[in-house]
């Protein structure tokens, strides 16, 4: 009588399992280096930008205050004022946005809570796994509308709309009021000083190196 041959079982290799679970278990959930290369660049702009500001003493010199004639000579004051006190003007505003903010918590906690679902939901987070919440499943597309459904919540069905354009009201009326007033025969612009330089030109460059680590982040 011919004996049967023993039947072969499937055996699985605990160590792969283990260790394709390990790496796994072990992805950052965003792009570590992509978020500190954001970071450093921001750091670097506000820097860079704080440094070339002028001296707060010429700014608030009482002497130099006088009435305008005219609604011409107050325009032509706010052009002259605007580009040479371009950085202290955007430090005043962004001052007071930071007062309103801070005295408007439930705002500030909003609008901090958006920008990190910006930043580790979408921008500096691998797009490999995909984002998985109560257990369902999000594609990129999917991720990116959410994204912007509560950004559109946030900034206009609640307070942190208001209280942004509160704040930068007030503080493009505080520029306004003060480069109306303020008598800019005593300023001097360096002829070789490019047109745009200040905190707009490196908050410029400052987004155009933030998309690209995001972007590199997400390939």
């Amino acid at each position: 009588m011919a004996s049967s041959s023993p039947a072969v079982l499937p055996l699985s290799n605990p160590q792969t399992t283990a260790t394709s679970g390990a790496a796994a278990a072990s992805q950052p959930p965003i792009a570590t280096p992509a978020f500190r290369a954001f970071i450093t660049g921001v750091t670097e702009t506000v820097r860079n930008g704080l440094s070339q500001r002028r001296p707060w003493s010429e700014l608030v010199d009482r002497t130099a205050f006088s009435k305008p004639e005219s609604i011409s000579e107050a325009t032509l004051r706010i052009r002259k004022n605007y580009n040479y006190f371009r950085v202290n003007y955007l430090a005043c505003v962004g001052a007071v946005l930071a007062i309103s903010l801070l005295t408007n918590p439930f705002a500030l906690i909003l609008l901090l809570g958006l920008l990190a679902a910006w930043l580790f939901l979408y921008l500096f987070r691998p797009s490999d796994p995909p984002l998985v919440i109560f257990g369902r499943t999000f594609s990129e597309r999917e991720t990116l509308g959410l994204l912007v459904v509560l950004s559109v919540v946030v900034v206009f069905l609640t307070s942190v709309g208001s209280v942004l354009i509160s704040a930068m009201m007030v503080g493009f009326a505080i520029v306004c009021a003060h480069g109306a007033f303020r008598t800019p025969e005593d300023l001097f612009l360096d002829e070789q000083e490019p047109a745009a330089t200040g905190f707009l030109s490196f908050l410029s460059g400052s987004a155009s190196n933030s998309a690209a680590s995001a972007v590199a982040a997400r390939v």
